[in-house]
Formats: structure tokens, C-alpha cells, sequence
């Protein structure tokens, strides 16, 4: 069952353009968002110790995270490409940010995990576009498996969500930031990494 809800704005050619004519300067933002999102499941534990039905999910999906980041940068070695010196603020997520701001202890909690099932789905997207743009055959694969597994880490967000929200109150939350995220996809700078 498909428990996130699709994009309110697709990624644009131009971003597929810009990935696709730098792929290493990609690769180096793709190795620091494999990082980052394993650290943001694990944040999840150590900030809601309590909210003990998200913990399994929690440690899986930063185990899996980190093991992209390990395939990542095994890709990176065989084409003989750095990682970044130091992992830069994401403009993407720091814009996102603000939604997880404010309201009650609840209410910053279900952002926090929708936050989590709406990068995902980016991500899933984006995965998906640069599958399908690869020639190389073994990169085509390699971003295909990448899109799968971001699509069930969408859907894991909300499905924890709804162990402690109604539908309604996910769903309709979700909705909102879904369109706040389409705003900002829609403004960000082109350039070659993940957001």
C-alpha cells in the first residue's frame, strides 16, 4: 500500500541537464544526502525515545541510508572522485525546515516525520529521472534500486505517522507540505546535487 502522496511539482529537465553534465560533482552531494538522512533517522530516535513503534523503522532506514552512502562512494573511488571536504548546508532542506518550527510538541513531531516522507519522495523522483537518462547500464540499475528503496522510505514515514495521528490529521498536514515544497523545488538555483 502506498501510504505518501505524489509531488505537487515535478522536477524540471533542466536539473536532469545540469546533474548529467557534472555526474561527479552530483556524486559528492549524493554521498553528503545519504549521510544526512541517516543521520536524520537516527535524530529521530534520540530526540523521541518515547514514540517506541518508530524505532525498528528508525534504525533500519538509517542503516540502509548509510549503506547508500557506502555504495555512493564506492562508485566515487572507481571514478576517482572525492568526497566533499565539509558537507554543505542543503538550501532544499534549510528552506523545509521552518515547517517542522512552531505549534505543539505534537505537531512538531508529525511534521518532523513528514518532512522525512517528503524528501524521500523527491528523492525517489529524481532517482527515477536519472535511471532512466543513464546509458551506463550498471548506473541505470545502481539508481533504480536507489529510487525503490527511497519510495518505501516515503511510504514509512507516514505509515509510523498514522500510528499516532488520525488520517485526516496526517494526510491534511501532509498536503501543506507538499505544497510548500513544491514552492521551493519550483525556486531553487539549477545546479548539479540531489536538491
Amino acid at each position: 500500500m502506498k501510504y505518501s502522496i505524489d509531488l505537487t511539482v515535478s522536477s524540471s529537465g533542466e536539473w536532469l541537464d545540469a546533474v548529467m553534465a557534472d555526474f561527479d560533482a552530483f556524486l559528492q552531494d549524493h554521498a553528503d544526502c545519504e549521510r544526512k538522512a541517516s543521520a536524520m533517522a537516527t535524530s529521530l530516535i534520540a530526540k523521541y525515545p518515547d514514540r517506541e513503534k518508530i524505532i525498528p523503522d528508525m534504525i533500519e532506514t538509517a542503516i540502509e541510508e548509510l549503506e547508500h552512502f557506502q555504495q555512493v562512494f564506492e562508485l566515487m573511488q572507481q571514478r576517482k572522485v572525492n568526497l566533499n571536504k565539509e558537507m554543505k548546508e542543503d538550501p532544499y532542506i534549510r528552506q523545509l525546515m521552518p515547517l517542522t518550527h512552531g505549534g505543539t510538541p505534537e505537531s512538531r513531531f508529525l511534521s518532523r516525520m513528514l518532512l522525512g516522507s517528503i524528501v524521500e519522495c523527491r528523492g525517489c523522483e529524481r532517482f527515477r529521472m536519472i535511471s532512466e537518462a543513464q546509458n551506463d547500464v550498471e548506473l541505470k540499475k545502481f539508481y533504480k534500486n536507489l529510487w525503490t528503496s527511497e519510495a518505501k522510505h516515503g511510504n514509512i514515514y507516514v505509515e509510523l505517522s498514522l500510528e499516532y495521528f488520525d488520517e485526516k490529521t496526517v494526510y491534511d498536514r501532509l498536503h501543506e507540505m507538499m505544497d510548500f515544497e513544491g514552492r521551493v523545488i519550483q525556486n531553487l538555483p539549477i545546479k548539479p546535487a540531489l536538491h
